[in-house]
């Protein structure tokens, strides 16, 4: 075979002092479009091979939902090469362990293997790039159609506050955006797409072209590379990916909604539109999470649980994703109080933020928690979030595998001035969703529209 690639070195050592965070990398790039990035790890004898398809919920269309989400469950029903069942048997023998994820810009599939196995996971992860379809049947599909329906249920329709997520994006984006609708899709989507529909789906997204293929662990680079050509190369490069090109979602007004559920206790949430992965503002907005609810030191764990104990719970978190992001703050009542009362507390400390800076006490914290979660993501080549998805992550959303030294510099260069301006910037009164779950009949606990507040 003719080799012909795009090399691009990177050689640094792995560092982790100094202020300053290195991955050593080299990405390489296939004559069909598969860019691949390999990373020495030596700390173990083991090795991550770690799959990114950038294709998400987001890529779907409107009334064809959930596709993306289906071949999660697809890609280990077997392919042209591997018997259904011999995907994990396989690995399992070996030592392996492997799972996978979708969300609303990309699906990853990862093998953490023994560093003998590394073989076995790149065969596997190529037959079913190359060769899902030669073992695709409509009974197949079918039949992980039902174990998504099925997950739905579970996981959505019948568990307590599933409904939630559903209506907190349809109502935060605007119809058509692609991040209006739940990563698992609409169930009538998926019923009505036939076979030739999914197929279509997988030949457009999932090819050498639109993925890339992180390698970490014990590797040598250059028989690793051999390896990811043997299996990989002969896969023929798909057409173009057309560049997502939505409108920017902006809401101008308070969106409050009410639900009843079968629920023992009221649950609210309040959500906002904010700066999307990486640009200015998201940031900010990761570590104004933490000092409104980020653990029992926490304003509004103090105030909600401890101090007044009209919550049992309270949580905050910044969504990041490639188009936007979203803001959330949600809080479970305690029984005998409603969702106004809790509104009116979180409001509260929203507007202190608004008027006076937060304490260094506050942001050092929260910088600090971040960064020992980001140091201890980096001591693990595997698994969700290790080095093989982190530099996956990184290239998919910069360009640059090694992008981890600039994202924690984001946070220990803010100040407390960049907190109270991002405040004041993403979250208006008057831009966001306010959302009561409710047991049933019990309308009255919560957060009424204005027009109807007594």
């Amino acid at each position: 075979m003719k080799r012909c690639f795009l090399f691009l070195f990177v050689i640094c050592s792995t560092i982790v002092a100094q202020d300053q965070i290195k991955i050593p990398y080299e990405r390489h790039i296939l004559p069909n479009g598969l860019n691949v990035i390999l990373h020495i790890d030596q700390t173990t004898p083991t090795v991550s091979v770690n799959m990114w398809y950038h294709v998400g919920s987001g890529h779907e269309k409107p009334g064809r939902t959930g596709f993306a989400h289906l071949f999660e469950h697809l890609m280990f029903e077997g392919s042209g090469n591997v018997a259904e069942g011999d995907f994990d048997r396989l690995l399992e023998a070996a030592g392996g362990q492997n799972n996978g994820s979708t969300n609303v810009d990309r699906t990853n599939y990862f093998e953490d293997v023994p560093s003998n196995a590394l073989e076995l996971a790149l065969y596997l992860d190529s037959d079913r790039m190359g060769f899902l379809v030669d073992a695709m049947t409509p009974e197949k599909v079918d039949g992980q159609r039902d174990v998504v329906k099925n997950e739905k249920r579970q996981s959505y329709d019948n568990r307590p506050y599933g409904l939630a997520w559903e209506n907190i994006y349809k109502n935060l984006y605007p119809e058509g955006h692609p991040y209006s609708w739940t990563t698992i899709g609409s169930m009538e989507d998926l019923s009505a797409a036939s076979y030739e529909d999914v197929v279509e789906f997988f030949r457009t997204y999932y090819i050498p072209n639109n993925a890339s293929l992180s390698i970490a662990g014990d590797i040598d680079p250059v028989e690793t590379l051999k390896l990811v050509e043997k299996w990989f190369g002969d896969i023929p490069v798909g057409k173009p990916i057309p560049p997502q090109n939505p409108a920017t979602a902006n809401l101008n007004k308070e969106r409050v909604i009410i639900k009843e559920d079968k629920v023992q206790l009221p649950r609210l949430y309040m959500i906002w539109i904010t700066p999307k992965r990486f640009s200015p503002g998201d940031a900010e907005m990761d570590l104004l999470a933490n000092i409104l609810a980020g653990g029992k030191n926490s304003r509004l764990y103090q105030k909600l649980v401890y101090e007044l104990q009209i919550a049992q719970d309270v949580t905050a978190f910044q969504n990041s994703n490639k188009l936007s992001s979203e803001f959330m703050i949600i809080s479970t009542a305690r029984a005998g109080y409603n969702l106004e009362e809790i509104k009116q507390v979180i409001q509260e400390e929203i507007d202190k933020l608004k008027k006076e800076l937060p304490s260094e006490r506050e942001l050092i914290r929260a910088v600090n928690q971040y960064e020992a979660s980001f140091i201890d993501a980096l001591e693990r080549p595997g698994g969700f979030g290790g080095k093989a998805d982190m530099l996956n992550s990184y290239f998919y959303y910069t360009g640059n595998p090694d992008y981890a030294n600039e994202d924690l510099a984001r946070y220990k260069a803010l100040s407390t001035d960049d907190i109270q301006a991002a405040t004041l910037s993403f979250l208006p009164d008057n831009g966001r969703v306010v959302l009561s779950i409710v047991p049933n009949g019990k309308t009255e606990l919560a957060v009424q529209p204005k027009s109807e507040v007594k």
